[in-house]
């Protein structure tokens, strides 16, 4: 969850340190705090966001060379400076900045206050200084930093610095990213990449079971029982100007706009018009000989992931033909889960870090499944984990609801559907002989996939004026921006974008709001509906099945009966739900696994303007950090 940045070099610390936490706030923003080894360790920290810490740098200057740095999204101790990173020992000659969870910190404290050791902060993270000084010989400080990992128990990514040995950083990891930024005479460490960006495009990632020494001569790579490993340098592929506002007041309504160029990066050279090929490595390069068939798909996700993969799920099992569930990645890693043989398992996560899909994924992997997985980050541990799978190449997600990955999972999902279908035609063929995905109806995919960039931006333009704030989205948010529930219906394909569109008003707004399948209303839902109550129903039409709109419809006739105001987000030209309905917004039709793309967009703008009405930072959400890599 929280930001880590550590700097060796020749050039004074403190500003880049202060730089790359700026670039990680998003990851965490309860506290923050700066550490330089000059004449000592010298820390100063802040309670509440980067400004804060900024503020007291401008009265307080830190020198030196060699520092680290940490934002902070509090798990164990209130947010506090006491509590804030780095953290030292009991003689202050060493510091630590600690992305994780210390699992058996409590057993470890007791034993180290009986040794002498005095604590300062509630936080787990302070054991693990104690621990380093409780080895360190005055000699080698890597093996102090090794012998100390080998008592704990859970994860962390983290960089110490020591005043006995002032020329060097020691990383480690498991559990929790790190990554290496590699330049001429300098060198950089963060838990995201974010932050390196202004100064170097090459990185080395460390593994899990893995850690560096780090001088500004250069580093050195090995496991954490010192053996070396060798390790290639990456280059980062994005722009710095990707990671900026670029004009928008916030990072989410950027990203919201981001949304069509983002599709086009995913689908680039993966279909092309007229064809049905598919493109994409993991499926070029042929699944193993040993995968002969698949009979079962279990999705593997969190959050919004977890919609959809809800989405995945519906079309997979429909076109495919096989059993596909998507299970909470959260709840399948603690239960006792049955994979049948010829398992998929595909686990899906924005950054490719979310510690409870990697989980799953290990999990999965463990009971026989072959893995695949969707995510954003290259070279994230998701991605290097799995058999394969699709990046989707949306660029970085800074802000803190995502909005472009949700879209492009999907659409990811909607590829990976076309592709999989020639796999099994050819292993394991229907036995009417018939394609799973017949010609006609694969071309039809391909065409609306194509064209749904430019849908995207079609509803944007109609239903949010940036520049009047006039647009059918903000007449709605200034309308409802005092209201305190919220009810999303949904059936099929849009039962998922019902939990993202309630998920996304209640992240940022911290409005309570449900979202339920809209066969379930009469099941307990409808109880809460009167002339309070905003009812947002998603409900365009559903030309391969004409009979859930008719459901739907009826539904809305329910709501309307008892008062409910009703939000329709319907196809344009609707004459039918439109009608009953206190506002409108309209998507362009396309094929029914899609609408959940077009049909989420108002949905996130909506989320984003009531927030803002309420004086909230749509980008940093109260107890809310972008990555969730502790559990």
């Amino acid at each position: 969850m929280c930001g880590i940045v550590g700097y060796i070099g020749s050039r004074e610390a403190t500003p880049v340190l202060l730089d790359g936490l700026k670039r990680l706030e998003y990851r965490g923003y309860d506290s923050a705090g700066i550490a330089t080894v000059s004449d000592g360790i010298n820390i100063i920290k802040a309670v509440g966001r980067i400004a804060a810490l900024e503020k007291k740098l401008l009265d307080n200057s830190l020198f030196g060379t060699v520092g680290i740095a940490h934002t902070r999204w509090a798990t164990h101790g209130e947010p506090s400076e006491v509590n804030a990173h780095p953290h030292t020992d009991s003689e202050g000659n060493i510091a630590i900045a600690h992305n994780g969870i210390i699992e058996n910190y409590r057993s470890l404290k007791q034993l180290l206050q009986k040794e002498g050791h005095t604590f300062r902060s509630a936080t787990d993270t302070e054991v693990i200084a104690h621990l380093i000084e409780r080895y360190y010989e005055g000699r080698d400080f890597e093996i102090a930093v090794q012998k100390a990992l080998a008592q704990l128990e859970g994860t962390y990514g983290l960089v110490a610095i020591c005043t006995k040995e002032p020329k060097k950083l020691v990383v480690a990891r498991n559990g929790s990213p790190i990554v290496i930024g590699v330049a001429q005479g300098e060198f950089f460490v963060a838990s995201d990449a974010a932050a390196l960006l202004p100064y170097t495009r090459n990185v080395v990632y460390l593994e899990d079971g893995e850690m560096a020494v780090v001088t500004k001569d250069g580093y050195r790579t090995m496991t954490l029982d010192n053996k070396d490993v060798k390790k290639e340098v990456e280059k980062i592929t994005w722009d710095l100007e990707m990671i900026e506002k670029g004009g928008f007041p916030h990072f989410m309504l950027k990203e919201i706009y981001e949304q069509p160029q983002s599709i086009r990066n995913l689908l680039g050279g993966k279909i092309k018009k007229n064809e049905t090929d598919v493109r994409m490595r993991c499926l070029q390069n042929g699944f193993p000989e040993h995968v002969s068939r698949i009979d079962a798909i279990k999705i593997l996700a969190c959050g919004t992931s977890w919609h959809a993969g809800l989405v995945g799920a519906f079309l997979m099992e429909k076109l495919l033909k096989v059993p596909v569930t998507c299970e909470q990645a959260s709840e399948f890693r603690y239960r006792q889960p049955v994979m049948v043989p010829n398992s998929l398992a595909v686990s899906v996560s924005q950054s490719g870090e979310t510690a409870d899909t990697k989980g799953a994924a290990q999990l999965a992997k463990k009971l026989g499944a072959y893995s695949m997985g969707i995510v954003n980050v290259v070279g994230s541990t998701i991605a290097r984990m799995v058999d394969g799978g699709v990046y989707l190449h949306a660029g970085p997600e800074i802000g803190v609801a995502s909005t472009k990955a949700f879209s492009s999972q999907v659409v990811a999902f909607s590829l990976l559907n076309l592709g999989l279908s020639h796999f099994m035609d050819q292993r394991q063929p229907l036995a009417d002989g018939t394609k799973r995905i017949p010609d006609k109806d694969a071309l039809k995919i391909v065409h609306e996939l194509l064209s749904l960039p430019e849908k995207i931006e079609r509803v944007l333009q109609t239903v949010y004026h940036k520049d009047t704030g006039d647009g059918i989205v903000q007449q709605i948010a200034r309308e409802y921006k005092n209201t305190n529930n919220f009810l999303y219906l949904g059936r099929g394909y849009n039962y998922p974008i019902a939990l993202e569109g309630a998920l996304k008003l209640k992240e940022i707004s911290y409005i309570h709001a449900e979202g339920y399948s809209a066969a379930e209303m009469k099941h307990g839902p409808i109880a809460l509906i009167d002339r309070n109550m905003p009812v947002v129903i998603i409900a365009p039409h559903d030309s391969e099945e004409p009979e859930s709109y008719k459901k739907i419809a009826s539904n809305a006739e329910e709501v309307r009966a008892r008062g409910g105001r009703i939000i329709a987000v319907v196809n344009e030209g609707d004459d039918e739900i439109s009608k009953m309905a206190e506002w409108v917004i309209e998507v362009p039709n396309t094929l029914a696994h899609l609408v959940p793309v077009l049909a989420t967009v108002p949905l996130q703008l909506l989320a984003y303007e009531i927030a803002v009405l309420r004086g909230h930072d749509p980008d940093k959400p109260r107890n809310l950090a972008k990555s969730v890599t502790v559990e």
